[in-house]
């Protein structure tokens, strides 16, 4: 156990400091930012396309984030040969394996907790749809803080201490985004302790939660790959099967009582679209709590098994 808290803990760490993180990360906040002006113009009610416009932006974060950290926490290694100095040792490789997705799982829960919030705070200001509404100022005053005292208490931290600037304002944009959404759950827009009217619904809360165990799955098979290839065979895999997995009722579901190949890849491809309920957006139907549980063990036995096949193909894969 000492040895997988320890590999896991390095993989996260090693994550954070990837400069694509960060990237992906920004560019997602930047899109939630600007999400409230790009689907003002539809002919409906402009938050329901907000709605699914920001789910859509989280569901790609998480999928990115997942498959560059496990490329670069497996694959990156086994090219610069460094794992060898880690299997050298008494570790196993089912430990290795285990401890790599932990530590990437990790880095893909704080990503998607950032911009999970990003997402509630674009909700909360909602869609400008006529000329008499106004800006929610303490949800804008939120999030400059946020960003602001996250990039200057980067910097500060940078220049003192040597800290990675990129992770250091990472992590600090997660504790940030903690107390702001702390704020807003208490304080409506104008100012006012309200939180019966904090305008935050159970349904978006439910849909990033789901969406995050979308993202688990798609680390499994992030680590699986990695474990046998490149980051572009690795990239392009799981794209792949991410887009299978959005349409696997519709292609494979259709034809699995005709068809042997249909059905064999019903089950084998993971069906994502378990975990996306943008249709409720539109149809306005609630989504139990019981439906969480029951998609959150799918997402679990699923993981499980692809944890098993990356295990069995590591394990007689040359790192020396």
């Amino acid at each position: 156990m000492t040895k997988l808290i320890t590999i896991a803990t390095n993989t996260l760490i090693e994550t954070l400091r990837q400069p694509i993180y960060a990237i992906i990360i920004g560019c997602a906040i930047l899109l939630f930012i600007l999400s409230p002006s790009l689907t003002m113009y539809t002919l409906d009610d402009d938050n329901k396309l907000l709605r699914e416009v920001g789910l859509s932006t989280l569901f790609l974060t998480s999928l990115f984030v997942a498959i560059f950290s496990a490329a670069g926490a497996v694959a990156e290694e086994i090219e610069n040969k460094t794992i060898s100095t880690v299997l050298s040792k008494p570790v196993s490789r089912p430990t290795y394996v285990l401890a790599k997705f932990l530590g990437v799982s990790w880095a893909v829960a704080i990503a998607h907790f950032i911009c999970s919030v990003a997402l509630l705070f674009a909700i909360r200001h909602g869609v400008m749809e006529t000329a008499r509404d106004t800006h929610d100022w303490t949800v804008i005053t939120a999030g400059l803080a946020v960003v602001g005292g996250a990039l200057i208490m980067g910097t500060f931290f940078s220049y003192v201490f040597g800290w990675k600037f990129s992770s250091s304002v990472v992590v600090l944009t997660a504790l940030f985004a903690t107390i702001g959404l702390l704020f807003l759950t208490f304080v409506d827009r104008h100012w006012k302790f309200n939180p019966a009217e904090n305008h935050f619904n159970r349904f978006d809360i439910y849909a990033a939660i789901l969406l995050f165990l979308a993202a688990i799955v798609i680390t499994a098979l992030a680590i699986a790959f990695s474990s046998r290839f490149n980051i572009i065979v690795t990239l392009a895999a799981c794209v792949g099967i991410f887009l299978l997995g959005l349409v696997s009722d519709y292609v494979f579901g259709n034809y699995a009582e005709t068809y042997l190949w249909a059905r064999v890849a019903r089950y084998v491809i993971p069906n994502l679209q378990v975990f996306w309920i943008s249709d409720a957006i539109y149809e306005g139907s609630p989504v139990p709590a019981r439906y969480i549980g029951t998609a959150a063990t799918y997402a679990v036995c699923y993981t499980g098994a692809i944890l098993a096949v990356a295990v069995s193909l590591f394990q007689k894969r040359q790192v020396g």
